[in-house]
């Protein structure tokens, strides 16, 4: 809450009301060594004080150039987002079970998911999972439910997959019996190859996941993988980037039509992109949509368009087979929130944009990465990576390690993208770097220009 307009005399009244001295004693239960006053904070401030002090703490953050991606995107996000978003009849909106008293959270909950149907191109969307990487473990759950013609509870999991995905998928699913098998990348091209899985294509599988762009930034050939995926029946999951999806074909027009059967079967992703903020890690907002005939085995909310006795429209939860709904033995899954306050943003940062605004935003970003790619790859020292094309990401090979080249552009305000030697060893020095429509050319040249200085000034001194 910004302000609070109880004043000392409201609160004693109050107080006095429910027969209590003073504010402390309402929390005597707890013991005395894990009370506030047992952090030493320091005495209350004035609304001024406390500005000054935020604004202070804020200025020795700074404001770093940002070119680090890898899930989580810097986006202009426009000011009527957070200005509605924030309005007392959404932030404080909560679950909307009772559909008589919460027409208006549902109604947008409903408009979001016709937005995102609209965007990946499937027939039935959910608001209710946590981030991209849970959405993609609940996915590859829903899919050994929907595929009755495979057995195996097996997942065919690309490297090219963002890898923090595949490591909550393995957390969750992995830990209910599914079995994820590794896919490996093609080192030239960026890309998964179809060659890759031929091996594999008289074993029973349950799913294929691609994501679309991936990690690395490439496109996948993602018409060739779904087809070969279907002619197996084998379930598709993609996960993609729903900014991205204003120019690239969306999932449910994948490959061509195999038995009658054309697209993905599953979509998700992260929402993040789409009017959310970088803030400390989150909060971010997992998406998924599927086709109509698969719709009984999706998780989460869905909220329905109907009409009442009398026959006006409304709108109300439906098909909740979650544990606070049914047995927990019969559950699809244990998500227990609609992540409303994102989806808010997010559906009226869609409605501000419109199609053509995100092609734009999408357009933008893929002329920036391509304008960042060119201006470094003529340091010396750095190339590209990979041959695919791009969205708005690239790796980067650097004839030198990359922590130390982070940490000196680090020194001057730049952040430098993401060092892959954990993640992909094989890759040597790699440096996967982002750039959305927030950088502008001056943003590049100074990027371009703080690397050459390091470069060739570690270039030197060796």
């Amino acid at each position: 809450m910004a302000f609070i307009p109880h004043t000392g005399d409201d609160i004693a009244a109050m107080l006095d009301v429910i027969g209590v001295r003073e504010i402390g004693d309402l929390f005597d239960e707890i013991p005395v060594e894990l009370r506030a006053g047992a952090l030493a904070l320091p005495p209350a401030m004035g609304e001024m004080e406390v500005g000054r002090l935020l604004t202070e703490r804020a200025a020795i953050d700074g404001r770093p150039l940002n070119f680090i991606g890898a899930g989580a995107y810097e986006h202009h996000i426009p000011a009527p987002v957070w200005a509605l978003a924030t309005r007392g009849e959404f932030y404080s909106a909560y679950t909307p079970y009772q559909a008589e008293a919460s027409q208006g959270t549902l109604q947008l909950i409903y408009e979001y998911q016709s937005m995102m149907c609209a965007l990946t191109g499937m027939e039935v969307s959910n608001a209710s999972l946590y981030d991209g990487a849970s959405a993609l473990a609940e996915a590859c759950l829903m899919a050994v439910r929907a595929n009755r013609a495979s057995n195996s509870r097996r997942i065919l999991l690309p490297r090219a997959v963002n890898p923090t995905y595949g490591q909550v998928a393995r957390t969750i699913a992995g830990n209910q019996d599914v079995i994820f098998d590794t896919v490996d990348f093609d080192r030239a091209s960026g890309r998964t190859l179809l060659e890759s899985l031929e091996s594999r294509g008289g074993e029973d599988i349950t799913a294929l996941v691609v994501q679309q762009p991936n990690f690395f930034g490439c496109l996948e050939e993602v018409d060739e993988l779904t087809d070969w995926a279907h002619r197996r029946k084998i379930l598709l999951i993609a996960v993609v980037n729903p900014v991205s999806l204003a120019l690239l074909t969306p999932p449910g027009q994948w490959g061509g039509a195999v038995d009658g059967t054309r697209g993905a079967d599953i979509v998700c992703g992260e929402g993040q992109p789409l009017g959310v903020p970088l803030s400390a890690g989150g909060p971010y907002f997992g998406f998924m949509a599927t086709r109509m005939q698969y719709v009984r085995q999706m998780p989460g909310r869905i909220v329905g368009r109907t009409v009442d006795t009398e026959g006006r429209p409304g709108f109300s939860l439906t098909l909740q087979a979650r544990e606070q709904h049914i047995r927990r033995s019969k559950a699809t899954s244990n998500i227990c929130t609609n992540q409303g306050l994102m989806v808010t943003a997010a559906t009226i940062y869609m409605s501000l944009l419109g199609a053509e605004g995100l092609a734009r935003v999408a357009q933008s970003s893929l002329q920036r990465t391509a304008d960042l790619v060119a201006a470094l790859s003529r340091i010396a020292g750095v190339k590209a990576a990979f041959s695919a094309p791009r969205f708005h990401e690239a790796v980067l090979l650097l004839d030198r390690p990359v922590a130390p080249v982070l940490a000196a552009l680090a020194r001057r305000g730049i952040l430098g993208g993401l060092d892959l030697a954990d993640l992909y060893p094989e890759l040597g020095n790699a440096l996967l770097v982002c750039a959305t429509e927030t950088k502008l050319g001056a943003d590049i040249d100074a990027y371009a220009g703080a690397l050459a200085e390091i470069m060739n000034a570690a270039r030197a001194a060796a």
